[in-house]
């Protein structure tokens, strides 16, 4: 057989030009790394303040669970607006009012005026926003690219943002600690500036036929498109039962655990890194480790991280903690670069917003119940609660395994 020249090779097989090479995509980063480093500011700031203010597990459990229930709430109703409406405009919208939210929390707090009822106004505020701007951060960030640059975008931008939370939590305990609570929140406010303006610049995406549609139906059919798609429905099962062991007792439990046994906000910091160095690695190593049973990969992460998230009370110092934390960083961002890369392919354009927010929608609408039963369990016993999340996702990994529409997504 003869041989194919290299330029034909070339031709037929054009290499993929890497996602920082687009400007528009640098600007998005840009803007949003900055953005994200001052959300590690009030990540680190309004849980403490919370404590601080009520020294209850429950306490915080419920101002998490007041912001969780509007995003649930609202989120299918984002996703219609997100392919009806210009998702960069949504984003602008909403970074704005969120800007002079926490602006205003920060002033309250400098006064020393701050009343527990307006923490949850901030959560329910910060909620709705979620709602809209998630799913339209994820239908609009794929207009900036082409599908086969993704999966090199999607380790991009989570490398940088677990840098970002390397490089923040540590500063923001120590901002907190020698400043006080309502610096961080300004820091945050500033920070929102950097994606608007980045917004501001960007182009918006193309117009979808959603627009022609009624909200029910278009509704509708961001469900239908799920549950048509069996791999996709049943990812977005275990992704859902995952976020239901693991964010109400890490949200809130480590926190609680942070304050109850070291009382420091900048150890708080300190464990929030070692979870992004981890993160950061994962990223990484699922920028340059092609795998191709994707489902067999979340399976085996979640069984991965069942024993450390169950170990996560026993350890009493902080070093080891920080280890513990570190290897769960790893874990999640490798199995989340390689998940969301696959359902970004997955969907379709016209439907990407709707069929984001369904998929949130499962994620988020677990959270409300998890912070509550996180905040109660905490409050009872603390090593018992990492020590049954564990148990249940271990539980739920075992469960999964025994789909073959789980362990055949590619």
């Amino acid at each position: 057989m003869a041989s194919v020249p290299a330029s034909t090779q070339t031709a037929s097989n054009p290499a993929i030009e890497h996602p920082l090479r687009n400007p528009n995509y640098r600007l998005w980063l840009i803007g949003g790394t900055i953005s994200f480093l001052g959300d590690q500011f009030y990540m680190v700031a309004l849980p403490w303040l919370i404590l601080q203010q009520t020294g209850s597990a429950v306490a915080m459990g419920a101002v998490l669970m007041a912001g969780s229930i509007p995003r649930a709430l609202l989120m299918l109703m984002g996703g219609v607006l997100s392919d009806r409406v210009s998702a960069r405009k949504i984003m602008m919208t909403t970074a704005t009012a969120r800007t002079i939210c926490v602006a205003v929390i920060g002033i309250l707090v400098w006064f020393g005026v701050l009343r527990l009822w307006e923490l949850y106004a901030l959560a329910v505020f910060f909620g709705v926003a979620d709602a809209f701007a998630a799913p339209a951060s994820t239908a609009y960030l794929p207009s900036l690219l082409q599908p086969e640059q993704l999966v090199a975008a999607s380790s991009v931008s989570q490398s940088t943002a677990q840098l970002t939370t390397i490089v923040g939590p540590v500063p923001a305990g120590f901002v907190i600690k020698a400043l006080g609570v309502a610096w961080a929140f300004f820091v945050d406010a500033v920070s929102f500036l950097f994606i608007i303006g980045a917004l501001w610049k960007l182009p918006d995406p193309p117009k979808s036929e959603a627009a022609k549609k009624a909200v029910w139906p278009a509704i509708a059919e961001g469900i239908s498109y799920v549950g048509r798609d069996v791999p996709l429905r049943s990812l977005m099962l275990l992704a859902m039962m995952m976020n239901f062991c693991f964010t109400g007792p890490v949200s809130i439990g480590l926190t609680y655990l942070t304050k109850s046994r070291f009382g420091s906000p900048a150890i708080l910091g300190t464990l929030m890194s070692a979870v992004a160095a981890g993160s950061l690695l994962g990223a990484l190593l699922a920028g340059v480790w092609k795998i191709r049973r994707r489902g067999v990969l979340m399976l085996l992460v979640a069984a991965a991280l069942a024993p450390c998230l169950g170990s996560i009370g026993l350890v009493g110092s902080v070093w080891p903690l920080a280890g513990v934390l570190f290897v769960i960083g790893v874990l999640a961002a490798l199995m989340n670069v390689h998940i969301s890369a696959w359902v970004m392919q997955r969907i379709d354009a016209a439907v990407r917003g709707r069929v984001a927010s369904v998929l949130m929608l499962a994620s988020f609408g677990i959270m409300p119940i998890s912070f509550a039963v996180a905040g109660f369990l905490i409050a009872w016993n603390l090593k018992f609660t990492f020590l049954i999340a564990g148990l249940a996702m271990l539980i739920t990994a075992a469960g999964a395994s025994l789909h073959k529409s789980v362990r055949e997504i590619q």
